[in-house]
């Protein structure tokens, strides 16, 4: 599911709701997740989820073309590690 189709059943299901407003608060959500990620927190979401960023140090790496080394920085990734009510769901617990 891409972020359109989201807003796009959000506001199906809340006929009561103009979807440029659940436009607005998906993309506001989201924006507040990747800004506290940005500032290292860490962002749960109670039955769904914990995003986290995780730190990935320096390394030599290889180009797959030349075989020639080539050194990687570090670098923040995301994290993502699923809630136990969505194991539970998708595992039919």
């Amino acid at each position: 599911m891409i972020k359109s189709e989201l807003v796009s059943r959000i506001a199906t299901q809340n006929p009561h709701l103009y979807q440029r407003d659940v436009e607005n608060i998906v993309n506001t959500i989201l924006d507040k997740v990747v800004e506290a990620l940005a500032n290292g927190d860490r962002v749960e979401l109670r039955g769904f989820g914990a995003f986290s960023v995780k730190s990935r140090p320096a390394r030599v790496g290889r180009n797959p073309r030349t075989g020639e080394k080539v050194e990687v920085d570090e670098k923040s990734v995301p994290f993502f590690k699923t809630g136990k009510e969505m194991r539970e769901r998708l595992n039919g617990g």
